[in-house]
Order: structure tokens, then C-alpha cells, then sequence
């Protein structure tokens, strides 16, 4: 695997830790908030580039993986979000400005899509803007 690939698939493994850390910063992933991510990966997110993983599907499908072995472990967020930030300033290259929309685009869906954005979540997306802004 190239080096390119290799940090492709750590852009996308850190995109599943940080919407993981949204869904779960009120401590419960809700199926709807599942769905919401699913949804977005297909629509959005295979289409962002042509990196495969080791299994020659494409790498985005990596952010599924990562966001549901995480849930079936049930950890806290707040860990996997600092994981992402640690990764968005290693490679701040890889977030353009159409990228970095797009995740928070997402990370609010994932957020409304159970009875609106609580606290919690709001919160989270508020950390997320003022890693990006900065």
C-alpha cells in the first residue's frame, strides 16, 4: 500500500472516530443517527476520491466500519474525537475547504437527526468549528 493510501485510510478510519464522538457525545448511538451516517457516506462520501483499502473497496466505506466497531464497543466519544484532531493536525493538507464543510454537513445531520441537536452534540460540533477555524 502507497503512503497516499495509507493516510486515505486514516483520513477516513479519523472521520468514523469523529462522527462516532457526535453521535455519541449525549452517550447513545440511536439507530436513526446509524442510518443518518450510512446515508451520508453513499450520497457524499464514496465519491471524494479513488483510494481503496487492502480490500480494494473504496476507503470511505471505512468510516462505517470504524463509527460501528466503535459503537458495538460502546466507548466514550471524547476520546475519538481528540484521536481526529491529533490526525487534522498532522495532515491539515487533506481538509480542504469543500472536505471540511462536508464534515461538519455530516456531523450536523448525524446530530439532528434524533429529535434535533441536544447539548451535547451541539457542543461537539461547536469543538469541531473551532478546529477548523483555527
Amino acid at each position: 500500500m502507497l503512503n497516499s493510501e495509507k493516510i486515505g485510510n486514516e483520513f477516513y478510519q479519523n472521520l468514523g472516530k469523529l462522527f462516532y464522538a457526535v453521535a455519541m457525545a449525549d452517550n447513545n448511538v440511536r439507530p436513526i443517527e446509524i442510518k443518518r451516517l450510512r446515508k451520508y457516506v453513499r450520497q457524499h462520501w464514496l465519491d471524494m476520491d479513488e483510494i481503496e483499502d487492502e480490500f480494494h473497496t473504496d476507503a470511505a466505506y471505512q468510516i462505517e466500519i470504524v463509527f460501528d466497531w466503535l459503537n458495538g464497543e460502546e466507548k466514550d466519544g471524547g476520546e475519538y474525537f481528540k484521536e481526529f484532531k491529533e490526525f487534522y493536525k498532522e495532515h491539515p493538507e487533506k481538509f480542504t475547504e469543500p472536505i471540511k464543510k462536508l464534515v461538519v454537513e455530516t456531523a450536523e445531520s448525524i446530530a439532528k437527526s434524533f429529535a434535533g441537536k441536544n447539548r451535547s452534540e451541539m457542543l461537539a460540533i461547536f469543538k469541531l468549528k473551532q478546529l477548523f477555524n483555527h
